[in-house]
């Protein structure tokens, strides 16, 4: 097959192209973002597309066998669009492409296994997982109703088995699973199932993987000589690869719509009943036209998307000190909340998070917070990570975090678990006087469970005592990056997890055992406040109060959000969404409680978050002129009275004295 501009031609058996063509593939794995990036190959979806139809459609490939499309799991989850939408918007971009089968990913089970099966439900193909059994849905039923092996036919009349397969190791980073899982080798499930779909006439079998490509190479020597599979097309790795090992072809397709593989096969002329491939890498390089109508969708979801950003996701009953003087230099009420968060979603020991991953620079005073504080404030897209660490190396990371003090630089630690004496009149390298964890001197030698950003543990910002083995460092990695989930998303489930209005429908049991743990945990540090009940007095003024020309007075004063349930919020804003994909949902005001109390008009929402907006502005302006010398204040929340919701509870990050400065006694 000769080679157009932009291929590569990976791997050919030699047999000639005259011989007749029987089979043509595309596969394609892992893809997060449907925009383009600046580096080459730059992908995004719009080229993507226009080198799908040009395989699908040229009339290069007139007359020959129509196109299967393979996909290797991983698109609800993460990033920063998923963080809002949970994973819809991708449902039309896969169906878009033209998928014929996906493997089942890890992160595509990130928001739970009810939204996953939500979300699949409105796939035009089916999703594989055959290893990975839930005895609750009955005998060999796989994880998410998945299926667990499908025949494939070919336009002209061949038969492709596919069998779906993922790993062990990441069942073990996801938090919101069902319970009692019954795992199976990938080998074993493949000798299992697979003469099966020979015996129901598959000339070829096809292993759609979510797999690192140690855990593919191995499935392809253990079966190899066994001629159980013809190719593994995996996922889970972010790059490109190719093996064969043993007659067993072991293929992975990069990554985020930047590079994808276009498969040739024919029948072998000896009768032995094997394939002869080639194999085409194909890069996504910003010379590739866009495909209109691809664009379009993508200029839809994206507006949506900014539309969803201005709904509100939750309340605070304290001011949330996100500037970066505080955050730099000092223990925050916002690092202390989130740190706490990530400690708990991991059930870890422990949790240092670099303060240059808080980006909002501003007090967020009490009232309303909308999606887009949060995605503005937390805008990165490395997920957490799960370490293990001895006491030494996190003792040296903490002295790293405070070693640049008083410069505000992104390195200074906000911790979780963690209480340290500072004396920032040493020289840096030796200012950390002591150090507990859990409440007790850190043992030096021990080995702690620690949550920490991917960032750090590639060891950037000097925090190289945090260096993962696979960057040269001692650090065990228990949750890697390409399990964590994103800091935005876990905020978004824990908001969502408060609302008493609304509860989004896709809350299952499993994500809720998760995040009823995690509430337990948090609330001892962080209490929340539980809304007025329906027929509070307060609410029944504050209604009244609201058909005036501001609305805004509360019992405590000045306040910027008066009591009405904000826009959208019963889960309208997850559901209907969820099921209009392309287009943002309609605002339409709802009944909430059963005093009648309904959500504001437009114009009014609309105008109160502009004013919010404004007295952000203008209350971080006032604390900087007036030189505010700590943060205790800040973080004070709101008597009881003052705040007035009655759609969620409210947020009350607090300080706890966790980096303390001191002077060291003169010798």
């Amino acid at each position: 097959m000769a080679a157009s501009p932009g291929e590569q031609l990976i791997y050919s058996s030699g047999a000639p192209t005259s011989t007749p063509l029987d089979l043509r593939f595309l596969h394609y794995n892992d893809v997060y973002h449907v925009d383009a990036s600046s580096a080459e190959p730059v992908g995004g979806l719009s080229r993507f597309q226009t080198v799908v139809n040009y395989y699908r459609n040229d009339d290069r490939f007139e007359g020959q066998p129509d196109m299967l499309t393979f996909f290797s799991g991983d698109a609800f989850n993460p990033s920063l669009e998923s963080s809002v939408t949970k994973g819809s918007h991708m449902v039309p971009v896969l169906n878009g492409i033209g998928t014929d089968v996906a493997c089942v990913g890890n992160h595509d089970l990130d928001f739970g296994v009810r939204q996953f099966r939500h979300l699949t439900g409105q796939c035009k193909f089916p999703w594989l997982l055959a290893n990975v059994l839930d005895p609750a849905l009955g005998p060999d039923t796989a994880l998410g109703n998945a299926e667990r092996t499908i025949m494939l036919t070919s336009s002209n009349g061949i038969k492709i088995g596919v069998i779906g397969l993922g790993e062990r190791e990441w069942l073990d980073t996801i938090n919101s699973l069902p319970p009692n899982l019954i795992y199976k080798s990938a080998t074993e499930t493949a000798r299992e199932l697979v003469p099966g779909l020979r015996a129901q006439g598959a000339e070829m079998v096809v292993a759609v993987t979510h797999q690192r490509e140690p855990n593919d190479n191995k499935l392809a020597e253990l079966t190899g000589e066994e001629g159980l599979i013809d190719v593994i097309l995996g996922g889970h790795d972010h790059y490109y690869s190719h093996n064969l090992i043993k007659g067993t072809h072991a293929l992975r397709s990069g990554t985020d719509f930047k590079q994808l593989s276009y498969i040739e096969a024919r029948r072998k002329t000896d009768g032995s009943k094997k394939w002869d491939f080639e194999i085409v890498r194909r890069d996504i390089v910003s010379s590739i036209p866009r495909d209109p109508q691809t664009l379009e969708l993508v200029d839809k979801l994206t507006r949506a998307l900014k539309s969803k950003l201005e709904k509100p996701i939750g309340y605070t009953a304290a001011p949330l000190d996100a500037r970066f003087t505080t955050v730099r230099t000092k223990e925050s009420n916002l690092g202390n909340f989130v740190c706490d968060l990530m400690r708990y979603y991991y059930q870890a020991d422990c949790c240092i998070m670099a303060a240059g991953t808080i980006r909002g620079d501003q007090i967020y005073p009490p009232g309303v917070l909308r999606l887009k504080d949060l995605m503005d404030c937390f805008p990165f897209e490395d997920p957490v990570v799960v370490i293990k660490v001895k006491g030494k190396a996190i003792v040296e990371a903490l002295e790293n975090g405070v070693g640049s003090y008083p410069s505000l630089e992104g390195r200074y630690p906000q911790v979780s678990n963690i209480q340290i004496e500072v004396d920032y009149s040493r020289k840096p390298g030796s200012r950390v006087l002591s150090t507990k964890i859990g409440g007790e001197p850190a043992d030096l030698e021990k080995e702690y469970v620690l949550a920490t950003r991917g960032y750090m543990g590639r060891g950037k910002d000097g925090y190289t005592s945090l260096l993962i083995e696979e960057e040269g460092g001692s650090a065990i990695e228990l949750v890697s990056e390409e399990n964590g989930v994103l800091i935005s998303t876990i905020l978004r489930q824990y908001f969502m997890s408060l609302k008493v209005l609304g509860r989004w429908a896709m809350w299952g049991p499993s994500i809720s055992r998760q995040w009823d743990a995690v509430h337990q945990n948090l609330q001892k540090s962080h209490p929340v406040h539980a809304p007025l009940p329906p027929g509070n007095h307060i609410v029944d003024v504050l209604q009244r109060k609201a058909k005036s020309a501001s609305g805004r007075t509360t019992p405590g004063g000045q306040h910027p959000e008066g009591a009405e349930t904000p826009l959208n919020e019963s889960d309208s804003e997850f559901e209907k969404d969820d099921d209009d994909h392309t287009a943002a949902q309609s605002e339409d005001p709802r009944t909430t409680t059963a005093t009648s109390l309904r959500t504001a008009p437009t114009t009014l929402v609309s105008r109160r978050q502009r004013e919010q907006t404004l007295a952000r502005k203008v209350m971080r302006k006032w604390w900087r002129l007036a030189k505010i010398p700590g943060t205790p204040k800040v973080a004070d929340e709101l008597g009881e009275g003052e705040f007035t919701i009655n759609w969620t509870k409210a947020i009350a990050p607090r300080l706890e004295g966790r980096i303390r400065e001191v002077k060291a006694a003169a010798a």
